[in-house]
């Protein structure tokens, strides 16, 4: 590891801690390492353009957010919320287990846990904290912890972001997605009753199952976005680019033809508002790519394979310690920042040996979701003390015990690959 690259580490950080974009601090930091190892500064554009060029899966990434801001659009977010209030909501402390429904349902259109949290998590917030039934601090806890859920259902955009980090399959890597989604829904609705039953949190109102069923089918079509989007995937009749583009259209259909929620003036703020987080995610992706030029440069995951080799380090050993290492890491950066500049430096090794990519992508995805829950990072409980006017340590505060359990159900992942590698495998991952 070179003089270099120390000081280029250093000026990504003290630029990342002072409030610079992700995307401007890779880019300048790495034009930085350029300049003093004397090398062309065109490398850096050839790095850029090279990128783009060779990893065509990441026009999905505008594509997804679109789609999930029209899903956000009229009454489509009413029709699952009602659903899962239905479904639920009787339960003890329903509207708890409504807030990780909805986020488990919602998950399969947005592939975003701030939409999540900022959108629909916001909803439910109100109707908690009215008339006193539940304290400020669980409401918000429950809603950032429950948001996780959404970039680990497929589709995902930070599964993109490790596909294109780690060269892996997206279709095996939202196919590991579902079943460590359900997982982590059920075990934060089983936190959720245990402390609603302690507490003596209220239940809603049973819902005859008739009306459920009405419920459902009204809000079917939105449900059926992650439907066709794999199995346009698996049945081999598109590319994961391609059921991004489909997802989209669908979504458009439904918006304005059979819902009629969104006219000329909503589109319109629907694209201007997608090209901007787009905008935002290509410049991250852009200084991810020179980063990785800067790494193949200084050989940095081979000289990390060989120092695993040394040490003889069991499989489950090293995938254990690397998640301990980015529990850590996820306090202190952004889940893109882990996916896109330090997951090319460990894949090789965790490759090298005998860890499935898959596997390993999927758990790294989701570590990297609980590390927007735990300070002080955190980002969703600031999302959500933020637009609900919460006090952030009230949140804080509630929100260890839905920790613990989001990395128990980690831990267990990484013991029992086949909760990930169940799908993949019948899909022939």
């Amino acid at each position: 590891m070179s003089t270099e690259f120390l000081i280029m580490a250093a000026l990504l950080i003290g630029s990342a801690i002072i409030g610079v974009p992700i995307g401007i601090a890779l880019i300048s930091s790495s034009i930085a390492y350029l300049w003093m190892r004397g090398l062309p500064l065109t490398m850096a554009t050839d790095a850029i353009m090279q990128g783009f060029s060779s990893n065509y899966i990441f026009l999905a990434i505008p594509l997804f957010i679109f789609a999930a801001r029209v899903m956000n659009a009229g009454t489509i977010t009413d029709r699952m919320l009602a659903f899962a209030m239905g479904a639920v909501g009787h339960a003890r402390g329903g509207l708890a287990q409504v807030n990780v429904l909805t986020s488990l349902i919602f998950s399969g259109m947005s592939g975003s846990a701030t939409a999540d949290a900022a959108g629909i998590g916001s909803v439910l917030v109100r109707m908690m904290r009215a008339k006193n039934r539940y304290p400020d601090g669980f409401a918000g806890a429950i809603t950032a912890a429950s948001s996780v859920i959404g970039p680990i259902f497929p589709p995902s955009i930070p599964m993109i972001f490790y596909a294109i980090s780690a060269n892996a399959s997206v279709g095996g890597l939202f196919l590991g997605g579902v079943l460590p989604a359900i997982l982590i829904a059920l075990a934060l609705m089983a936190a959720s009753y245990w402390i609603s039953v302690r507490r003596g949190f209220p239940t809603e109102e049973r819902i005859p199952p008739r009306k459920v069923l009405s419920l459902f089918r009204s809000a079917a079509l939105p449900l059926l976005t992650p439907v066709i989007l794999l199995a346009g995937i698996y049945s081999g009749a598109m590319t994961p680019t391609e059921a991004a583009a489909a997802a989209a259209f669908y979504a458009m259909c439904i918006s304005v033809f059979i819902y009629r929620t969104v006219g000329l003036r909503g589109f319109i703020d629907i694209l201007v508002e997608s090209s901007e987080k787009s905008a935002v995610v290509v410049m991250i992706i852009a200084g991810a790519f020179l980063f990785s030029s800067v790494i193949a440069i200084e050989r940095l995951p081979n000289a990390l394979a060989q120092w695993v080799d040394s040490w003889n380090m069991a499989p489950t050993a090293f995938f254990l310690l690397v998640n301990a290492v980015f529990l850590v890491l996820g306090m202190l950066l952004p889940a893109a920042t882990i996916l896109l500049v330090i997951v090319p430096v460990i894949v090789p090794a965790a490759l090298g040996l005998g860890i499935d990519p898959i596997h390993f992508g999927v758990v790294i995805v989701i570590n990297t979701m609980i590390g927007l829950v735990t300070p002080p990072y955190g980002v969703l409980i600031f999302v959500v003390s933020a637009v609900n006017r919460i006090n952030a340590w009230s949140i804080i505060r509630e929100i260890v015990p839905f920790i613990l359990v989001l990395v128990a159900s980690l831990v267990l992942l990484v013991l029992v690959p086949e909760f990930v590698m169940l799908l993949p495998r019948q899909f022939g991952y």
